[in-house]
């Protein structure tokens, strides 16, 4: 049987491991797997065969894309129950990102085998000023699905706390920016029929007044595309948009159901005062 203080070096070590020597020297580097001696006169690094289980994990880790700041966690965690919550934290968000890709795949085969929508029911609406509690921040486009599940998440929880029920179906006001430059302000808000107190990120806020072109998605948040698209078509057909910040109103959500067929959501195109449809 071999002693598991035998000696290997680096390239021995990467053979069994299947992790590179680069890998290997980074790894050190970054603190996540040190060599067990190092050569003071060569700097050349050396391994005992008792690491060989943990390089491995370490390789398991990284394939299925944690960072290494993680790993680093869970191999020096102080117990069982800190360690398993980082491994489950990472776990959390691969069944989110494998959800985000399987709606995603759904979502180009029904554009690949359905012809695209080039018309829509549109109803002009007269929003007044609304008493709302809200998170208004600059969000990167690619961080808004965490960023609006958070912010709502929070909103919800205040007015809970608050003994506050919501005045009306939440909604968000997405600037231009965001679209065009994908980075801009975001303002997430539930309609109140009285003012709450709060703490942290939320604040009471007026959502100002608009004057809107609004059609009705059905669907996934992932498909929204294919009902703004018709509808800026509208809108520039008839030369009716306006400066200002797209509106979208939430009717029925995924904390209302999982089917992402029965979600409903209201998108709202800035245009000029025109009147009834």
């Amino acid at each position: 049987m071999p002693s598991m203080n035998l000696r290997l070096p680096i390239g021995d070590f990467a053979r069994m491991t299947h992790l590179s020597v680069k890998a290997l020297r980074h790894y050190h580097d970054v603190g996540v797997l040190a060599p067990a001696e190092i050569d003071p006169d060569s700097g050349y690094r050396f391994y005992d065969l008792a690491q060989v289980p943990v390089a491995q994990v370490i390789r398991r880790f990284r394939d299925l894309g944690m960072p290494l700041d993680e790993v680093r966690a869970v191999l020096q965690a102080p117990d069982v129950t800190s360690r398993n919550e980082v491994i489950v934290a990472h776990l959390s968000r691969m069944e989110s990102q494998l959800a985000q890709t399987q709606s995603t795949v759904a979502s180009l085969r029904s554009l690949l085998e359905k012809p695209p929508r080039t018309t829509i029911a549109v109803e002009h609406r007269s929003v007044p000023a609304t008493p709302a509690l809200a998170i208004t921040q600059r969000v990167a486009e690619a961080d808004m699905q965490a960023w609006w599940a958070g912010a709502f998440d929070e909103l919800y929880g205040t007015l809970r706390s608050a003994g506050v029920s919501p005045a009306g179906p939440s909604g968000a006001l997405y600037s231009g920016d965001l679209f065009e430059a994908e980075i801009g302000e975001v303002v997430a808000f539930v309609p109140v029929p009285r003012p709450v107190r709060v703490d942290g990120r939320p604040s009471m806020q007026e959502v100002p007044s608009a004057e809107l072109a609004v059609a009705l998605h059905q669907g996934s948040f992932g498909d929204l595309d294919q009902t703004y698209a018709p509808l800026g078509a509208y809108v520039s057909e008839r030369e009716l948009g306006v400066e200002g910040p797209i509106r979208e109103y939430y009717l029925v959500t995924p904390t209302d159901t999982e089917d992402e067929a029965e979600h409903r959501t209201e998108v709202g195109w800035p245009i000029f005062a025109t009147g009834a449809a």
